[in-house]
């Protein structure tokens, strides 16, 4: 087929067109590169919380190697100095320094500890241990009162369900086994809801001894209730509960306080 002559051809597209010099642009490029930003060469200045060996003035930025190695030094030191002495040797003179600083007494008897909640009293191996930590007062107070916060109510809780277990494995031995008990339990709080004030019914129920008074008076066959029966003298239900309600009594068994809250029972229910 003859080539068409008259028609131009159509562009290359792969070939590209050169393109027109914009005298302006060159201009202002070559102006940029010429003359570079005075601010952005210039280096940044030291912070003033940054001290000046740890600041690099021709870079305007912080030596951080140097900060590395100088925490890890101080790191070191502290952990040197507050760490207790070893068994049998002194300690160094800079700890003895710092401690004192800190206010940890000389020895642990100088610790004063308030205890005023009377729940225990300060222990002197305890305040050995604490004193050779290099625990300040204020320190020494926060254990004892972490302990009295914590600690003391829990033993009580652990100590109080051991005490229920020893009370209803005596009441079940007491009374001929666990299923004798269950049975002879149901009749004495029916017979208590009944013939009892309820007071005298709830203090009597919580320890082994009381049950057994409960038992006592409904075996004895007592023709009247007890529930509306006055007391002996004015305030003393009062003081029984008090008596019953006392750990000497339902926790570490006293004889004396035993022997009050029977004769206390006793003359509020002479019939018994």
């Amino acid at each position: 087929m003859a080539q068409d002559l008259l028609t131009p051809p159509a562009a290359d597209p792969a070939v590209a067109t050169p393109a027109v010099a914009d005298d302006d642009a060159t201009e202002t490029s070559a102006g940029d590169t010429a003359t570079p930003d005075a601010a952005s060469a210039a280096p940044a200045a030291r912070p003033a919380h940054i001290p000046e060996k740890f600041w690099d003035a021709k870079s305007g930025q912080v030596r951080t190697d140097t900060l590395a190695k100088s925490y890890q030094e101080l790191e070191r030191r502290l952990s040197a100095l507050t760490r207790p002495a070893a068994a049998g040797s002194a300690q160094p003179a800079d700890r003895a320094a710092l401690l004192k600083a800190l206010g940890v007494p000389d020895q642990p008897q100088d610790y004063q500890v308030n205890t005023d909640h009377g729940l225990f009293e300060t222990d002197p191996v305890v305040n050995q241990r604490l004193h050779a930590a290099g625990l300040t007062p204020e320190q020494v107070q926060a254990v004892y009162d972490l302990a009295a916060e914590r600690f003391v109510p829990l033993v009580r809780e652990v100590a109080a369900h051991y005490e229920a277990e020893q009370q209803l494995r005596r009441l079940q031995d007491h009374f001929g086994g666990t299923d004798k008990w269950r049975e002879a339990s149901r009749q004495m709080l029916a017979w208590g809801k009944k013939n009892l004030p309820g007071s005298a019914l709830e203090a009597l129920s919580t320890t082994a001894d009381g049950v057994m008074a409960i038992h006592k008076l409904m075996t004895a066959g007592e023709p009247t209730t007890l529930r509306g029966a006055a007391p002996a003298a004015t305030g003393d239900a009062a003081n029984l509960h008090a008596l019953m309600r006392d750990p000497r009594y339902w926790r570490d068994r006293n004889p004396d306080m035993i022997a009050k809250v029977t004769e206390g029972f006793q003359r509020l229910y002479p019939h018994g």
